[in-house]
């Protein structure tokens, strides 16, 4: 027999711009519906993307610090989040990007180790713990609220010392970190965000050394990783609920990313492979937090590879029907990130050898090569994914309150007649008007990624996201604005995505 639980990791996040072909849109029209008085928009960034200062006045380093100084080659074009868009020291003028925007609200994340420099709360760092009041102090000066992410990848290499996200130390860890946090700016949020996209950090970081901390365990760590991450936000999520809410009436989740899983034809087989795979992704967070428990596909089929790899028992650890219950009920609403699809066909069951999540989900996925090709990757541009996701979450978790809380397109270059990212806007915003109007659903606000070009991970300076340009070769870094930072402010006062609506 094979031990279970030796230490054990997969990437899968890269960013879009436009290529030859077509969308698989083709006849579709962009609808002159609006959206509803009272939807709110915003944007969002990353600590780690756009702050810079990695070394500043007492922040400690993180995984992604450590993982890149150590391999530099990892990055695409060789840069480094060490400056990035330096918003450590001008978050001034980002607010006044989005001033001129107009947005609602501006998701950004704290970095862990730039308050915490050891991760523990035995050491606080009075200079992050500044920085970060002076942020949010600023966005309410300017009327914008702020939706704060407690864990955006980057957590404290001192933390990934003892174990990382495959330590069950680490669950006590964060919500300690989640309280002080709490304490320190609970006044200025109105919204927070535990983790956010779990399977990045679990499958790229812990199951194929794709992202920090670059960990290989396929198949063994990355559940690891998947169980004490959902128990740290559940954790997380209790504190706030039993001791903050009452007093700071805030809301408070978890955002789970997931592409799209199309099936092939509408035969069984298909569609069992692509609600497998769709289990697999986004069931697998969403399940135990908005039902209680993994999917029972993934609790059937990771314990009968599990038996014929030739393991004593499962590979994916269990939840006591205590932590089921714990973890159960952890969300004010769902938030979702969405960039892309794909479709699934049925196919003959995985090789019995080294083990994977992707293996045990199974299924042959793919992209069409009609769909337009993103200039880095697997991103293809697909617009009616996000509606399709829409409602499969509908019928799958019921009729809960949804807010997109990550959608966007790159380029390269970095244009500032950035038609192609209207088109995408405007396109996946239809499609999400579409699933208001035209299903019923609830979703109450949308969050463009970015407001400013950031470092886009191991794609470094390659992935221009913003709405606003920033050349990074640029000692200053300035913030020009692109079109589509105008087309998106046009959308935000006037509730229309066309020249005029009904």
């Amino acid at each position: 027999m094979k031990f279970l639980y030796r230490f054990v990791i997969f990437t899968l996040f890269v960013v879009s711009s436009f290529g030859d072909g077509d969308d698989d849109d083709v006849g579709y029209e962009v609808t002159n519906k609006t959206f509803p008085k009272g939807f709110l928009f915003g944007v969002a960034t990353a600590a780690y993307q756009i702050e810079g200062g990695w070394d500043e006045d007492g922040k400690g380093e993180q995984i992604w610090d450590m993982w890149i100084h150590s391999n530099p080659k990892i990055v695409a074009d060789g840069s480094t989040g060490d400056v990035a868009s330096d918003s450590y020291h001008k978050y001034k003028e980002d607010v006044a990007c989005m001033t001129e925007v107009g947005v609602h609200y501006y998701r950004f994340s704290i970095a862990w180790a730039r308050i915490l420099p050891n991760g523990r709360t035995n050491k606080v760092n009075k200079a992050g713990v500044d920085y970060y009041l002076n942020l949010l102090k600023e966005l309410k000066a300017n009327g914008i609220e702020a939706m704060v992410t407690l864990y955006h990848w980057d957590l404290p290499t001192a933390l990934h010392d003892i174990g990382g996200w495959t330590n069950p130390e680490i669950v006590g860890l964060f919500a300690e970190y989640a309280q002080l946090c709490y304490e320190l700016f609970g006044d200025y949020v109105k919204t927070w965000v535990t983790i956010n996209e779990p399977k990045q950090i679990c499958h790229g970081g812990y199951g194929g050394s794709g992202y920090a901390p670059g960990i290989n365990s396929e198949g063994l760590g990355e559940y690891l990783c998947a169980r004490y991450v959902l128990l740290a936000h559940a954790k997380a999520w209790h504190i706030y609920d039993t001791e903050f809410r009452s007093k700071q009436n805030g809301r408070i989740t978890i955002v789970i990313d997931s592409d799209w899983f199309e099936p092939t034809t509408d035969s069984a087989e298909d569609k069992e492979a692509a609600e497998t795979k769709i289990q697999f992704v986004f069931g697998m967070y969403a399940n135990p937090v908005f039902i209680g428990d993994w999917p029972q596909v993934m609790i059937d089929r990771v314990a009968d590879r599990s038996l014929k790899e030739g393991f004593d028992q499962t590979r994916l650890p269990p939840f006591s029907s205590e932590e089921v219950a714990d973890i159960r009920g952890t969300y004010d609403f769902l938030a979702i990130n969405h960039y892309t699809s794909y479709m699934v066909s049925a196919a003959a069951e995985p090789n019995i050898d080294n083990p994977s999540w992707v293996k045990d989900a199974g299924g042959n996925v793919y992209q069409k090569d009609t769909w337009q090709q993103a200039a880095i990757g697997w991103f293809r541009i697909v617009p009616w994914g996000i509606g399709k996701l829409l409602k499969w979450i509908k019928a799958t978790y019921g009729d809960l309150e949804i807010v997109i809380t990550e959608n966007g397109v790159s380029d390269r270059n970095g244009t500032l007649e950035d038609d192609h990212r209207i088109r995408y806007l405007k396109l996946y915003m239809s499609h999400l008007l579409d699933a208001m109007y035209e299903d019923n659903i609830n979703i109450t606000g949308y969050t463009l990624w970015s407001i400013i070009d950031n470092f886009e991970w191991t794609q470094g300076f390659n992935g221009k996201l913003g709405i606003y340009y920033v050349n990074m070769s640029d000692p200053e870094r300035p913030r020009v604005p692109k079109k589509s930072s105008k087309y998106y402010a046009n959308v935000i006062k006037t509730l229309c995505l066309q020249d005029s609506c009904e």
